[in-house]
């Protein structure tokens, strides 16, 4: 009885349903009695009449309303019951996989579809860590990935097909995905041995010829999820402090020297439509978690996107890297992190700047060849951002944002935080 009074919470859409079958129902009552004249109600109400008396020696009318009261419950529930077993039966040949839950996965999606506009703008693993803990909070999530990747399969896919380097739209997809678990471990698959297909992940495969079918990444993105992409033929280089240049999102890390700026080849790079459509729309702006330079930096060296994310009144939000990364920002501070992006996208991109609290021991630095990233408060309020702390370490992943712990922080300050003028 319990489960099925799920019905009735707030936004379910299913109680004025359930009001308008309930008035139909009246209805036809009233009709069937004028049609069969109130004869028969008289010699129901006598029954029931006879009944009472035999059964108590005596009548009293509250006894009638009691009855009137039952009749009316029992017919209520039969009508409820009877409304969702229609519905199930319906659910059952659509979605079979889901027909012994649907009063939760109705609920469940209600309420995702009631949350905040999201749009995450980053790549890499953190930006699919940052996925996998929001979408339990809402399903108004868009991602903005950057494209600069030439490295491993999705290097190998770019050189030999010409397309989009896949790896962290696949990334996207899995950590979107409803059936997670099953999706990941699918698209996250390797192929292993010597053949051509050797260090290719069926992912990555699968977006490819995704792209094919359709003709457009985008179009075939937007088939399967709410991805948005960053779309072009794109190289990352890095200007050092030497003044050398580092051609290539791969080669950055493994120059081993302080980077001074990033900058794309080429220099002007259209975004999708639909990237700047999302950031224009958002109620809330994520800034990563991911490496500074490769993975983020590039979203805003698009043409149109960091003037988008000044414009927009959406609350903007970076989220700092637990670590810093050899050979990208070693020895950088929160404020140096934030920096680094107000001098590529200017000032106005980011109104506060989240980081780890939690303490990270000794142990896990020399596994990692990294150091925690300092917060100096003082100098990031100075750069005129708010900075919020929060224990965002995973307990299983070393050195790295746990999701959901993440998501409860992000979404904490949408809900309670205001974006700065």
């Amino acid at each position: 009885m319990l489960h099925l009074l799920k019905w009735l919470y707030p936004g379910m859409k299913m109680k004025r349903w359930l009001l308008l079958f309930a008035v139909g129902v009246l209805m036809i009552s009233l009709g069937i009695a004028l049609i069969f004249n109130y004869k028969y109600l008289d010699q129901i109400e006598e029954e029931i009449f006879r009944l009472v008396y035999l059964s108590m020696g005596s009548y009293n009318y509250t006894i009638t309303t009691f009855i009137g009261f039952c009749v009316v419950i029992i017919g209520s529930s039969c009508m409820m019951l009877a409304t969702r077993q229609i519905i199930r039966s319906i659910i059952a040949v659509l979605m079979p996989e889901s027909s012994d839950r649907l009063v939760d996965v109705i609920y469940e999606k209600r309420k995702l579809g009631r949350g905040p506009a999201v749009t995450v703008i980053g790549g890499g693993h953190g930006l699919s860590v940052l996925l996998r803990g929001i979408k339990a909070s809402t399903s108004n999530v868009s991602a903005v990935v950057t494209v600069a990747d030439d490295g491993g399969s999705s290097g190998r896919l770019r050189e030999e097909l010409g397309i989009i380097p896949p790896g962290d739209l696949r990334n996207c997809l899995v950590a979107l995905a409803d059936t997670e678990p099953l999706m990941e471990k699918l698209f996250q698959y390797r192929f292993e041995g010597k053949t051509a297909l050797a260090g290719h992940s069926f992912g990555n495969l699968f977006i490819a010829a995704m792209n094919e079918v359709t003709g457009d990444m985008e179009a075939a993105l937007q088939e399967s999820s709410k991805v948005l992409a960053v779309k072009g033929y794109v190289r990352l280089d890095a200007i050092m402090e030497d003044g050398t240049v580092v051609e290539g999102e791969s080669h950055i890390p493994e120059a081993h020297k302080k980077i001074k700026r990033v900058r794309l080849f080429p220099k002007k790079v259209p975004a999708v439509p639909s990237a700047l459509e999302a950031i224009e729309t958002a109620d809330a702006i994520i800034l990563g978690p991911g490496s500074l330079y490769t993975s983020i930096m590039p979203n805003l060296l698009v043409e149109g996107v960091a003037h988008a994310l000044k414009k927009s009144k959406a609350i903007k939000i970076y989220i700092c890297n637990v670590m810093t990364q050899p050979g990208e920002t070693d020895n950088y501070t929160a404020s140096m992190h934030a920096k680094a992006i107000l001098d590529h996208a200017g000032r106005g991109v980011i109104d506060y700047v989240l980081v780890n609290s939690a303490p990270i021991s000794e142990d896990m630095c020399q596994e990692l060849n990294a150091k925690p990233v300092v917060v100096d408060e003082d100098r990031i309020n100075a750069l005129g951002m708010g900075l919020v702390k929060a224990d965002l370490i995973s307990e299983t992943d070393a050195g790295r944002h746990d999701p959901y712990k993440l998501c409860a922080a992000v979404m904490k300050m949408v809900y309670e935080l205001q974006p700065l003028k």
